[in-house]
């Protein structure tokens, strides 16, 4: 009995890294642009790796097991990048666009009998976001999968300090929750899968 229980662990293991290999290639083809149908096949790939290890406790060889944790570490840093800024649009009807520094591009009230300035009607807010997305998923998904969860925590109180002066519109406050949240969830569900894999 003990062949076909490392039989399986090596077939499992490569299908894993098959997938994750898959769905780092789609999240890369929607980095520019999120496209919905690439994005929606790496989700799923993601959630069917995470129930597979769920339901079937795997002993991943070490080798293969270090390449299921770089891939799904790339995984959940690069793909959060789409899927977040698709859960964005979704969420803003597409209103809201992107600054050319990674923040939002907002106008400013109108003020009754002032004429205004092309410079004073625009301005970007949460400038970095981009970049600071990329370092949350790689904080969050490098904590789950080296058995320190409680990372996210530090990483949501810190980037809500950081922000906590450009959350006085409406619009900044809502793209802060539901940019955080997508982009949190996405690397907490690739992790989680990684994690289950090869521990």
């Amino acid at each position: 009995m003990v062949l076909p229980d490392v039989l399986f662990a090596i077939v499992l293991s490569i299908v894993l890294c098959a997938a994750l290999a898959v769905a780092l290639v789609l999240v890369l083809v929607s980095i520019r642009k999120p496209i919905d149908v690439p994005l929606m096949i790496a989700a799923a790939l993601v959630v069917l790796c995470l129930l597979v290890v769920a339901v079937s406790p795997v002993d991943v060889p070490l080798p293969v097991g270090l390449g299921i944790a770089v891939l799904g570490t790339a995984v959940a840093i690069l793909g959060g990048n789409p899927i977040t800024r698709r859960v964005l649009e979704l969420a803003s009807h597409g209103r809201v666009q992107e600054g050319d520094n990674g923040g939002i591009l907002l106008r400013a009230p109108a003020v009754a009998g002032a004429i205004a300035s092309e410079q004073d009607v625009v301005r970007e807010v949460m400038r970095g976001g981009t970049t600071i997305g990329y370092l949350e998923r790689a904080a969050v998904a490098l904590g789950i999968i080296v058995g320190f969860p409680e990372a996210i925590a530090v990483i949501v109180a810190l980037k809500g300090i950081g922000r906590f002066s450009e959350l006085a519109t409406a619009e900044t406050r809502e793209r802060f929750i539901i940019g955080t949240l997508a982009s949190l969830v996405w690397a907490c569900v690739v992790a989680g899968a990684v994690r289950l894999a090869i521990w």
